[in-house]
């Protein structure tokens, strides 16, 4: 069985459905968080994601959709404008999924075991044993970063993450995902109109969705 890996979407409707046309081997899912927020298609993006054999997470957007104590003041906006476009009931839904997921030897996260917004970047960096929570073996996937890579992390823990499909932070605007084939790993990259979804993120979120849609643009976190 293959499984495919979807993680950070934000509502980024063209770039999902990019993926999965280029993934014709997949046969089910895992939904690594971050659905919805920032994107011109909230609602639409859930929508196609329920159709999917999938298992879903939560991520930090999830849950700033019901708390945002630790959101920048700067997204509040387009916090707001996503809610509305998402309605009570689904906001509800997508913040009660679970935060992790475990699956022998792999533990499914949004961040890292200890934190939806505390993550591990392509090159080892001081305090990552402490984002390792439990975990001293096998494979943590994880996202929240959008920055596609493998390697080996504390414990020799492999940690992947497969790269964000709706907006990518490593120069690279097409949409990311990975594949599991028999325990390996491959990463995938998909070309879609870019553009064309950042000018959708100023028509239907407005000014609070300006940062977003520059990110969407420069393929880059930083917009300033």
């Amino acid at each position: 069985m293959t499984l495919g890996l979807l993680y950070d979407v934000h509502g980024n409707l063209p770039a999902l459905e990019a993926v999965l046309a280029d993934a014709a081997d997949v046969d089910a899912w895992l939904l690594g968080g971050d659905y919805a927020l920032f994107g011109a298609w909230p609602r639409e993006t859930v929508e196609r994601l329920r159709a999917l054999d999938a298992r879903w997470i939560r991520g930090n957007g999830e849950r700033w959709l019901v708390d945002r104590s630790d959101a920048l003041d700067q997204v509040h906006g387009a916090i707001d404008r996503c809610r509305e476009l998402l309605g009570d009931d689904l906001v509800a839904e997508l913040a009660g999924l679970p935060a992790s997921l475990a699956e022998g030897e792999t533990l499914y996260c949004h961040g890292s075991p200890v934190s939806d917004v505390q993550s591990f970047f392509p090159e080892p960096a001081p305090g990552e044993e402490d984002l390792m929570g439990s975990v001293t073996s096998g494979r943590l996937v994880f996202g929240h970063t959008h920055l596609a890579f493998a390697r080996t992390g504390p414990h020799g823990v492999e940690l992947v993450n497969p790269g964000s499909v709706g907006m990518p932070f490593d120069g690279d605007h097409r949409a990311a995902y990975a594949v599991v084939t028999d325990g390996a790993v491959e990463h995938r990259r998909v070309a879609y109109d870019h553009q064309a979804s950042a000018d959708a993120i100023r028509e239907r979120i407005g000014d609070a969705g300006e940062q977003a849609a520059k990110r969407v643009e420069r393929a880059s976190f930083d917009v300033s």
